[in-house]
């Protein structure tokens, strides 16, 4: 018998979706409480890399994912040229296992539908327009109070809700996401037919150059440049011109960069909950409790990760206990930290300059860590 018979989930993100499966799946009843009044549309690209892969499969939408998204097993590194010269082409980690993609790039609203349709199968409830507003323990059951003045209670609560959780804030957990020094212009586009991995150009105007094929038709490019103060209408002019310095497929990135390419700018942020993720029966994961620079490209694995520890260690637990808590932290708090930190460090050995940086050392450490499960 597991631990808990009914859970609510603040957050259907990644992170809460996938633990909303395992639990139903398991026979748990399940509810998700999401402050937007209805599903997202938007959104840009997203980059999974294989350990990511692994817990989709898990999951049991890895059909879906592979057929949606761009699956690819090298990485290319260019010049910053006018040519945008292919320097060398390299053969990628594959942390999921050797029967899985090293990396698949998908459009980030197709992820988050494939994995809500298989939640709600599953008998997972999603409700819309619930903003938390407070939370109560009585030590046996936790009753969340939301602002369209209604309250419902649960034997758990997990805290699914972003960069700035409300259920952080709301159980005393003060670690708030700080910047890093960096910002990124993300735009979705057409896909040129060139264009068949991620290809990373370090150098010229911006930090680093690059872009990840998301379907047969589309990619999303960016540009990580010094964080500063920056107005989204700006974007297609901001980034045609950025991107001027690089040449191969950039060449027809660059013309289609418009109103229409989606484009947004956010600063790179990083923060880590060090210690316990829970207070009493409220436990946050994801990007509530971490979160790192894109550097690595491993915030939604990180994320989908602690959702799959979480809910093992309740459908194989007998009872709610701080051992249980407990145990979900010292599983997951190493493996985080060692991302954050990672993609961290990357970040500012360019903001710094750093030329002999042991990157290759820092990445082949990490790969290593990462091919096995969490």
């Amino acid at each position: 018998m597991a631990a808990v018979e009914n859970v609510g989930i603040v957050g259907a993100g990644a992170a809460g979706l996938a633990a909303a499966i395992l639990l139903a799946d398991a026979g748990i009843r399940v509810e998700i409480l999401e402050k937007a009044h209805s599903p997202q549309p938007l959104g840009s690209g997203i980059t999974l890399q294989g350990n990511a892969l692994r817990v989709l499969r898990q999951l049991g939408v890895w059909d879906q994912v592979e057929a949606k998204g761009y699956g690819f097993s090298t990485l290319g590194l260019r010049a910053p040229d006018p040519n945008g010269t292919v320097l060398a082409v390299l053969e990628d980690i594959r942390t999921g296992g050797e029967d899985l993609p090293a990396t698949m790039g998908m459009y980030r609203p197709d992820l988050t539908a494939i994995l809500r349709e298989r939640a709600e199968q599953a008998g997972a409830r999603i409700s819309y327009g619930k903003s938390v507003t407070e939370i109560t323990d009585d030590g046996g059951s936790v009753t969340v109070s939301t602002a369209d003045g209604t309250a419902a209670s649960y034997d758990l609560l997990i805290g699914a809700d972003g960069l700035h959780s409300a259920v952080r804030k709301a159980i005393g957990i003060d670690v708030e996401p700080r910047p890093t020094g960096m910002g990124i212009w993300r735009a979705f586009v057409e896909r040129p037919v060139e264009v068949v991995r991620t290809d990373l150009t370090y150098g010229g105007p911006c930090f680093i150059a690059g872009y990840c094929p998301t379907g047969p038709d589309t990619i999303y490019a960016y540009l990580v440049e010094k964080a500063q103060e920056r107005k989204h209408e700006d974007g297609p002019r901001i980034m045609a011109e950025l991107a001027a310095a690089y040449g191969g497929p950039w060449n027809e990135i660059r013309d289609n960069l418009d109103h229409s390419a989606r484009i947004n700018y956010t600063w790179f942020t990083t923060h880590l909950v060090d210690g316990p993720w829970n207070r009493g029966r409220t436990v946050i994961i994801g990007d509530a409790a971490h979160s790192c620079p894109p550097t690595v490209a491993q915030g939604a694995a990180m994320a989908l990760e602690d959702a799959v520890v979480l809910a093992e260690l309740l459908i194989n637990a007998d009872h709610v206990t701080e051992t249980l808590f407990k145990e979900f932290t010292d599983r997951r708090l190493d493996r985080a930290t060692a991302v954050v930190n990672a993609s961290v460090q990357l970040g500012q050995w360019m903001l710094d300059g750093v030329r002999d940086a042991d990157v290759p050392g820092l990445m082949n450490s990490l790969s290593t860590m990462l091919k096995e499960t969490a």
